[in-house]
């Protein structure tokens, strides 16, 4: 592509041959031949968005990257968007509206129903930000106060963005569009100081000289649109609004779950991303225009399902008033004219054909090889082939990259081709370092592409290519048992906590003290006779909570003996369960049993076609299940969890072992309803 094929001034380009992943490569070119424009690419939904993210972090780290997701909920819903949702909207808005010093070009990634949807104009946005700095007067009353218009939750601990917990001169606040949150330590009205501090370790990381806090709702609460509110609904819905529990709850300033839904009611006018984000250029993925006409039909189906039921409930549930779907998103014609006020592209895996006003730019890609076909053949060696065809790309000049999804998926898969003759081969951490190397060294990198693909100089071999869905697996993040903080996070002063040494004393609140002339966060404990225990917040899971019924309850003295004389009572009794339990389960180990074998290959197959990644606890649940099917002996294991928590995905996988063993496998459940959603499943 030339320079001149990449500027976007005014009218519609289509940017054939630019598959996925390729695709990322165009986009970042598009940023940076128009670097004082808004790139907004609209992607057909959130999977898609998270590929481009990834694809654009990897290829283009000179380009700023703001994603904004859609609501995590389904239209005119009874629930809420998440506040982490919502968090991450509200930061990506703050920031289209602040002065960027950055000179990076910009992308915006965003996804269909994101872009179709009716959001708070940037004057409300505007009016709602705070800021401060330490050395300041900051009214706590009117901090709090703020915090509660602006939709943060207050809790006993902040734990999700948009919390936010009050202990004496202390609040602490998770901002909206910050990784940590922040303790803020006031001295009357004095805000002290700043500090942002790890969510699980309440350990301080580092130290603020000024605090930006964006709302944590897109509803704001304040008299006006309360008013503005009332006003409307009345007006809109008449009859007895003052029995819609909605109407109630808001007119008393109380938030209501799934009040969302009503947005243009509390602001009279709405907006859209394009009006945060000013100049722009537009830029379609590929089957984003079937994606508008499907979400268009989607929204009609829930208004016309909620509209049926706008004046009575339905299971006892309260009555629902849905607004026009006009108000809330934009309709095919008001999408069209929105979308004409700017330079738009379009990005095609395919060959484009000609268009009257359209000018197609050929991008020169395809998409790569897959071997889906040789590993279905039993005598096929699958790195043989691969070698092949690397040695073949090299030998016609390309740049050669092989895609994995982790950095242990790349060390094996670079390992075996290096075993398979494949040579030079060299591990590469980022873009850059590939492309400064000669082009007869093949790069193996960390790139969750699902799919590879080839341009005119450039071939990316993903590992899903060679080994299919078995080893995609995206990584997670892992948390150590050091840094788990339990229910203490929730204490509030006068709380009683059980010390593991030093038994049951009084919680005061946190405070900061010298140790070794160096500042430390420590829990402030009183107990009998006052004397006091300051313990660092890194130790506090010696202490546990002694309950909820503090009444007549003794303090422990400090060096006492009661304390260790009920402790070692207790270790009796728990030696005398113990006995009884290990009576039972030398039993067990005595009586035989059947042996399920998981079998290699099509577990792992079946394993990797669920939509999610496992959490830490599925996979230690999976993993003893089936452990114990391979000991011979009985098992009986309880999988508890909540609701919508994974459960039945460890059910299906011990069911599968079975069934492959030759065993029926019976799922028995309370309910009717229960047994149609596990067959659905």
């Amino acid at each position: 592509m030339q320079p001149s094929d990449l500027k976007l001034e005014t009218g519609n380009k289509s940017f054939a041959g630019a598959p996925e992943g390729l695709d990322g490569l165009v986009l970042a070119d598009v940023a940076r031949a128009n670097p004082q424009t808004c790139i907004v690419h609209i992607a057909r939904d959130e999977h898609r968005m998270a590929a481009m993210a990834e694809a654009l972090s990897f290829f283009a780290p000179d380009v700023d990257l703001l994603e904004f997701p859609a609501w995590d909920c389904l239209p005119y819903d009874r629930v809420s968007p998440a506040p982490g949702i919502m968090a991450k909207r509200l930061s990506v808005l703050s920031l289209l509206m602040g002065q960027r010093e950055a000179e990076n070009p910009l992308i915006v990634l965003t996804t269909v129903n994101a872009a179709l949807q009716k959001i708070p104009p940037r004057q409300i946005i505007a009016k709602s930000g705070f800021s401060a700095k330490p050395g300041q007067n900051v009214s706590m009353d009117d901090l709090q106060a703020h915090l509660q218009h602006n939709g943060f939750t207050r809790t006993g601990t902040v734990v999700d963005r948009g919390d936010y917990a009050v202990r004496g001169g202390i609040i602490d606040i998770y901002p909206s569009g910050s990784e940590n949150p922040v303790r803020l330590d006031f001295f009357g009205d004095t805000l002290e100081s700043i500090r942002e501090f790890d969510v699980e370790t309440q350990r301080t990381t580092k130290q603020l000289k000024l605090l930006n806090l964006n709302p944590a709702n897109e509803v704001i609460l304040n008299d006006e649109t309360i008013a503005r509110f009332r006003t409307a609904y009345k007006s809109r819905f008449g009859g007895d609004a003052s029995q819609d529990p909605l109407y109630e709850a808001i007119s008393s300033a109380r938030r209501y779950q799934g009040m969302e839904h009503w947005l243009p009611l509390f602001y009279g006018e709405m907006a859209t991303l394009f009006d945060y984000t000013g100049n722009s250029i537009a830029v379609l993925d590929h089957l984003s225009r079937e994606a508008i006409v499907s979400r268009n039909e989607q929204l009609e189906d829930y208004y016309k399902a909620r509209k049926k039921t706008d004046s009575e409930g339905t299971f006892g549930s309260a009555p629902y008033n849905p607004l026009e779907i006009g108000e809330l998103y934009l309709d095919d014609a008001n999408w069209a004219e929105l979308i004409s006020q700017y330079p738009l592209a379009n990005l095609s895996p395919f060959d484009v054909p000609e268009q009257t006003g359209v000018e197609i730019v050929h991008a020169g890609g395809k998409q790569g090889r897959s071997f889906a076909a040789e590993r279905s053949l039993r005598d096929a060696n699958i790195y043989e082939l691969v070698a092949k065809h690397l040695a073949m790309l090299v030998q016609s000049g390309k740049r050669v990259v092989v895609a994995a999804w982790s950095e242990g998926a790349r060390d094996r898969l670079e390992t075996i081709l290096k075993d398979h003759g494949v040579s030079p081969i060299a591990s590469a951490k980022s873009w850059a370092q590939v492309q400064n190397r000669d082009r007869e060294i093949i790069s193996t990198v960390v790139l969750g592409v699902e799919s590879g693909f080839e341009s005119d100089d450039l071939a990316v071999v993903a590992e899903q290519d060679i080994l299919g869905d078995r080893m995609v697996r995206r990584t997670r993040k892992t948390r150590r048992a050091a840094d788990f903080i339990a229910e203490l996070s929730s204490l509030e002063a006068g709380d009683l906590v059980v010390h593991v040494d030093h038994g049951i004393g009084k919680f005061e609140g946190l405070k900061t003290i010298d140790i070794a002339g160096a500042p430390r966060d420590c829990l402030h404990l009183t107990y009998l006779g006052g004397d006091r225990l300051f313990l660092p917040v890194e130790n506090i899971e010696l202490l546990s909570r002694y309950g909820n019924e503090d009444a007549g309850v003794r303090l422990d003295k400090l060096g006492g003996g009661a304390w260790q004389a009920r402790k070692a009572k207790l270790k009796k009794r728990v030696r005398d369960i113990a006995a009884s339990l290990i009576k039972t389960a030398a039993a067990r180990e005595l009586r035989k049993g059947a042996i399920f074998a998981t079998p290699e290959g099509l577990y792992d197959e079946f394993a990797a076609r669920f939509p999610f990644t496992e959490t830490e606890d599925q996979l230690d649940a999976i993993n003893a299940v089936l452990e114990d099917f391979q000991k011979g002996k009985p098992m009986d294991r309880l999988i508890c969890g909540d609701v919508g928590f994974g459960k039945t995905e460890v059910a299906m996988r011990t069911a599968f072992v079975a069934v492959m063993a030759g065993k029926q496998v019976a799922i028995v459940v309370p309910t009717t309803l229960l047994a149609r959603q596990h067959y659905a499943s």
